[in-house]
């Protein structure tokens, strides 16, 4: 008996095989859009036909950014993607990653072909990429007088420094005439001596930008002596000016932005310097004030007068120093001596005559200590506390031991 199957293993084996088949990973598929639906999600369902047959078609909203257009009913669009089967369904369909209208692809092949020309020349490189100054007198502008772009630019440029020059060149932007007229908008603009250029337009398809694209405007930009933003289209338009000028901006609007510096934040930026200076003023003068008035002191401290006094002083204080010492040892001395006094008034002779004591010496007046010392019949003198009484030694007895 043959096997059976389920429905999701037969799907499962179809996607399988789709996965496997390298060509239908990605596939370039040109048609007739039809059924065309925008859904809530960001998503886009619709259906590519030609006389012969049709394929279903969804492109999720997170390949949209490469979308450059809204597709309509019965556009011929060129939609480039991965082919696969969605299991619960059945079915397959066409995954798209990128969708272009039909007859563009060619301009975009001249696109890639000439951007890799120019890389490999060193156009794009960025050692060549010129800084743009921060502060500007004259601003250079090659677009179209009438438009978006230039009224953008001038309103946002004149909002953020009214005193900027803003320097027109009215070129062709589109068409045949557009290459030659840009080019000379870049060179007069560039005789002029303005400080910086912008070179772009308002947005549009491949083929309204497509001046922007060609060799010669994109060596005028490269060669320009001028530094050149570029502002062509939208933020998801890119061109080949895009590549060699010194900036590139998303849009004219954001290119006046860098073009010209907001007078507003420099004003402010200069009162914040100013009152910075101002406190670094302050604190200089009130350091230096301080510096001024310590040197003042110390002048009047090292000051011939000054120093007079200053040792006038220190004699007077040395003098009063050395008269406190003097004094010092005079109350020493003198108290030292009432000590000598009372000690020799213990001492004294006469102190001791007073007491009923006599003092007795020879003639010749030697002091008689011992009775060797006279003889009987010697003539002597007694020392009494009021006068000398003369007397003879009439017999000398040796006391008994």
């Amino acid at each position: 008996m043959r096997n059976v199957y389920t429905v999701a293993q037969v799907n499962s084996y179809i996607k399988n095989m789709f996965t496997q088949d390298y060509m239908l990973q990605s596939v370039s598929v040109k048609g007739e859009v039809s059924n065309c639906k925008y859904h809530t999600s960001g998503h886009i369902y619709f259906t590519l036909k030609d006389r012969s047959g049709m394929i279903a078609c969804v492109m999720f909203a997170g390949s949209r950014s490469g979308l450059a257009f809204r597709m309509t009913e019965g556009m011929q669009v060129v939609v480039t993607g991965r082919i696969d089967v969605y299991e619960r369904d059945g079915k397959y369909q066409l995954y798209a990653q990128k969708i272009i209208q039909q007859g563009v692809g060619d301009l975009y092949a001249r696109f890639e072909q000439l951007k890799r020309e120019l890389e490999e020349e060193g156009m794009f490189a960025p050692e060549y990429k010129r800084k743009i100054p921060k502060y500007i007198k004259t601003l250079g502008v090659v677009t179209a007088q009438t438009g978006a772009a230039v009224r953008d630019i001038i309103n946002i440029a004149g909002r953020r420094n009214p005193y900027v020059q803003i320097i027109l060149y009215p070129a062709i932007v589109q068409g045949e005439a557009a290459v030659p007229s840009i080019i000379n908008g870049i060179h007069a603009l560039e005789r002029l001596g303005v400080d910086v250029m912008i070179v772009g337009r308002g947005g549009g398809s491949i083929e309204d930008l497509w001046a922007f694209n060609e060799e010669a405007v994109a060596r005028a930009v490269f060669e320009c002596s001028v530094p050149v933003i570029s502002a062509v289209g939208h933020e998801t338009d890119t061109t080949i000016t895009d590549f060699v000028a010194d900036l590139r901006a998303p849009t004219p609007s954001a290119a006046a932005e860098l073009a010209v510096y907001d007078i507003r934040e420099l004003m402010e930026q200069l009162s914040g310097m100013q009152a910075m200076y101002f406190r670094g003023m302050e604190r200089k003068l009130r350091e230096a004030s301080l510096q001024l008035q310590n040197r003042r002191t110390r002048l009047r401290y090292l000051s011939p007068l000054s120093q007079i006094r200053e040792k006038r002083n220190d004699t007077i204080k040395l003098e009063e120093a050395l008269q406190d010492a003097m004094e010092r040892k005079i109350m020493e001395k003198r108290q030292r001596l009432f000590l000598y006094i009372e000690r020799m008034k213990g001492l004294s002779p006469l102190d001791k005559l007073k007491q009923g004591y006599s003092y007795v010496s020879t003639a010749e007046g030697k002091t008689l200590v011992s009775v060797e010392q006279v003889s009987a019949g010697e003539r002597l003198k007694i020392f009494v506390t009021d006068g000398v009484v003369e007397a003879e030694a009439t017999k000398v007895r040796k006391a008994e031991k």
